[in-house]
């Protein structure tokens, strides 16, 4: 089906009933929610107008196609546009994969906000409603990194009707046809899924109050704890069946936020995905040489949403919830079918996953219940819930059916692996070791244990280091049957609270042991919506009030970033310098388990070649 229209000539003078904004270019693609959101609006009826990356220095293209029937929609795009532009180190980034060519620059720091305000100023009236990723991790008053302050929710500083938080499809539907009904926006109150703000809570039914902003918005000690107490509380309300209406006091005004909306099924989950998408960037950027964001998604499958793994630096449980969801079989090989008929296909579909590829069920049969209890704990880590359900079975046919497909030549798995979920499965996790190795690896594989330590794991919500060796052991069990030579790449974070310099010096120790030599090193990056970066503010663990350090400064980050990349040269007097504040000076010298060899003075004769190296390692920590 063509695309959807992007100017005005397009329209034929006819009005939309919404004009959708977004921060990214036009990809009308499934793994865009932009996308996802004006198809499933049209194929209810309504008619959508594209505005991509709009010029926010005037308010021309604000007016492009005049005004909407019904409203404006607004997202920042498919990342939050201060992650697009800035990396941890808050240095500018010089590109931007969601825009033609790359370029950076195409769209402003806090995009949604500019947005809206940018339209306001054309229409003074008209319903704004707002949604993505950005806006809903920031739909309640939130630490800011780029700031460096609590920051009041989204909705007031964009001065919007209403805010969409998690996938949306339930809600825009719901929201489309309360406009169409006459309803005004303010009144739009009832919708789960939605944010809303109002003066009077008296008709809400038990509401949770969270600590006034006025009260977590002081960077002080008890200003620190409250908001702590307010982002548990959001956190433990992410369960549709079981999360609470929130409310949060602005001294008149309270922002609502109704319990979150029930996912889809496996029926409506499919339909969505089969909607007419082009899967390709408007032709508009042709000349610009595309849109990088593509490459890696083009042939690439959702087949489920939702993550129970609950990593506490990750935001998925906040934004998509722990209820997994999956596609069917038949919908994926149908849509998998379609690839071989596009002439760009050389027979790869290069991911078959989502937040995480081995999940496709929800994790334990509470879900099927009526009234569930609230369920405070995480499914995984440290250890394994009792109630935890596994099964690899289901995943093994959706992968063998894709490798039936013709044309298809590989199908890869690139969505991350939670390989201590698989390690539990005792019935069918090595056979599925077995075969992901044997035709779902491109010769490496990517995982994420982040680190080594096990106090630094516990702060992360991450499973003990063991586990991932024991993987490790199984993964190379399985090639060596196999007669092939893979490896794993695993995913190590610097810096995260709770992480000091010990818990770095351990992680440089298991790399020289294991040979490994990181060409890149993920900092902590702490962003909207995730326990992690409320530890990184308050200083304080929010599950257990304790207080925790936290590497803030520039030479506890850099040192830690440094040990983990130890043996490049640039990096040799921090290590050494971090090495004799810890009281490790054992791990400088020629012995074979020493991290750095002493630099010769010039004026010095260097040890003899074959000199035996020192078995003196008595001040080595085990």
């Amino acid at each position: 089906m063509p695309y959807l229209p992007t100017t005005a000539e397009e329209l034929q003078g006819e009005p939309v009933d919404f004009v959708l904004v977004t921060g990214d270019a036009y990809v009308d693609h499934p793994s865009f929610g932009a996308s996802i959101i004006s198809r499933l609006l049209q194929s209810h009826g309504y008619s959508v107008a594209i505005l991509a990356q709009p010029n926010w220095k005037t308010t021309d293209d604000f007016a492009r196609f005049g005004r909407p029937k019904l409203g404006f929609l607004v997202t920042g795009g498919n990342i939050d546009s201060m992650v697009n532009h800035y990396t941890v180190a808050l240095h500018k980034r010089k590109n931007d994969v969601y825009s033609p060519g790359g370029e950076f620059g195409k769209r402003p720091n806090r995009a949604t906000i500019v947005y809206c305000n940018k339209i306001r100023e054309v229409y003074k009236d008209i319903p704004i409603i707002i949604g993505g990723l950005e806006a809903s991790l920031r739909r309640l008053a939130h630490y800011d990194y780029w700031d460096n302050v609590v920051r009041r929710s989204i909705l007031l500083d964009a001065a919007a009707d209403l805010l969409v938080y998690g996938m949306g499809e339930r809600q825009i539907i719901e929201i489309a046809e309360a406009l169409e009904s006459g309803l005004a926006a303010e009144h739009i109150t009832f919708i789960e899924g939605t944010v809303f703000k109002t003066r009077d809570i008296s008709f809400l039914h038990e509401p949770v109050i969270l600590p006034a902003f006025k009260q977590i918005k002081e960077p002080t000690s008890e200003g620190k704890k409250q908001f702590a107490n307010s982002f548990l509380t959001q956190y433990h309300n992410t369960d549709f069946l079981t999360a609470q209406t929130l409310a949060e006091d602005y001294g008149g005004t309270y922002v609502v936020q109704n319990r979150p909306a029930k996912p889809l099924n496996t029926v409506e989950l499919d339909r969505v995905y089969a909607l007419p998408y082009e899967r390709d960037f408007h032709p508009v950027y042709n000349k610009s040489g595309g849109v990088p964001a593509i490459e890696e998604v083009k042939f690439s499958i959702t087949s489920n949403r939702g993550c129970f793994g609950s990593c506490n630096f990750c935001a998925l449980s906040f934004h998509q919830g722990r209820y997994v969801q999956s596609r069917s079989i038949k919908g994926i090989v149908a849509e998998a079918t379609n690839f071989t008929h596009d002439p760009m296909f050389k027979g790869h579909i290069h991911d078959v996953g989502g937040p995480t590829a081995n999940f496709r069920q929800p994790p334990c049969d509470r879900w099927k219940e009526e009234n569930p209890k609230p369920c405070k704990r995480k499914c995984l880590a440290p250890k394994p819930c009792p109630n935890l359900k596994y099964d690899h079975k289901e995943f093994l046919r959706l992968l063998r059916k894709l490798r039936e497909i013709p044309k298809v030549k590989k199908v890869f798995v690139r969505s991350g692996i939670r390989y201590d979920y698989l390690l539990a499965d005792k019935k069918d996790g090595d056979a599925f070791i077995q075969e992901l190795c044997e035709h779902h690896v491109s010769g490496r594989l990517k995982v994420a244990p982040e680190h080594v330590s096990d106090k630094a794991l516990s702060r992360m919500g991450k499973p003990t280091f063991d586990l991932y060796k024991q993987f490790a052991k199984k993964f190379e069990a399985a090639n060596k049957k196999l007669g092939k030579t893979q490896h794993l790449v695993p995913y190590l974070m610097s810096s995260h609270p709770g992480c000091g310099l010990d818990d770095a010096i351990e992680m440089a120790e298991y790399l020289r042991d294991a040979g490994e030599k990181p060409e890149q090193v993920q900092d902590f990056y702490p962003t909207p919506g995730t326990l992690s970066t409320c530890m990184f503010y308050t200083g304080l663990d929010p599950s257990t009030g304790e207080k925790i350090f936290v590497p803030k400064g520039h030479r506890d980050k850099t040192t830690q970033r440094a040990l983990i990349q130890y043996r490049l040269p640039a990096n040799y007097e921090i290590v050494k310098s971090a090495l004799l504040r810890a009281g490790r000076k054992d791990l400088i010298g020629h012995d074979p388990k020493a991290l750095l060899r002493p630099k010769i003075n010039k004026t010095q004769k260097s040890p003899a070649k074959f000199a035996k190296p020192s078995q003196n390692n008595s001040k080595r920590k085990k």
